[in-house]
């Protein structure tokens, strides 16, 4: 079995630290503890790694979070996997910072990478897991917000939200959507 795992996020060092980039962190995270390094390939950074008998193809859009429907398309085609075996790693504001829910599909909520993959793929047919980063921002200020850092506060809790969300993926790949839904959506 072969899984695609997306992390949504920016390029540049910019963009590094945001919360915006939270996808490309976890992304990051898996990689490193499999020992796997990226590479740059056509669209996206791109590494693979092998997890109890099921190969991890993970990739970080380089198209910009506004493009990642272009990546995304290109990578299923390339490797041969369906939509319902990829998983989209995704900032959400809609919830509390530190919240993570492993859904089948859904709507983009306004989401850019979300809604150019679901205009790219033509449906939202396409599990993925949403990294609440709270809405914190004052009206007309929710870009500053996204593409700003994490507090303190929030920075020394993101290695065990890191952690987590690297098991809610092993789970999706091992046991399936529905048993690593009931396991981690508390």
């Amino acid at each position: 079995m072969k899984y695609l795992i997306v992390g949504l996020g920016n390029i540049g060092s910019e963009y590094k630290s945001t919360r915006h980039n939270i996808g490309f962190m976890i992304a990051d995270k898996l990689a490193e503890e499999a020992g796997s390094i990226f590479s740059t390939e056509k669209y996206a950074h791109y590494t693979s790694i092998n997890y109890k008998s099921r190969t991890l193809h993970i990739i970080k859009p380089t198209t910009y979070m506004n493009l990642s429907g272009k990546a995304v398309s290109y990578w299923l085609q390339q490797l041969k996997i369906t939509p319902e075996n990829m998983l989209v790693l995704v900032d959400d504001i809609a919830l509390p910072f530190g919240a993570l829910r492993l859904k089948p599909k859904g709507s983009d909520a306004g989401h850019n990478g979300l809604k150019d993959i679901q205009a790219t793929l033509g449906n939202n047919n396409y599990p993925r897991i949403r990294f609440g980063i709270g809405d914190n921002y004052t009206k007309g200020h929710q870009v500053d917000y996204v593409l700003g850092s994490f507090t303190k506060d929030e920075q020394a809790e993101l290695p065990f939200l890191m952690d987590k969300s690297v098991e809610m993926i092993k789970s999706f790949a091992t046991a399936g959507i529905e048993i690593a839904m009931t396991n981690f959506n508390k």
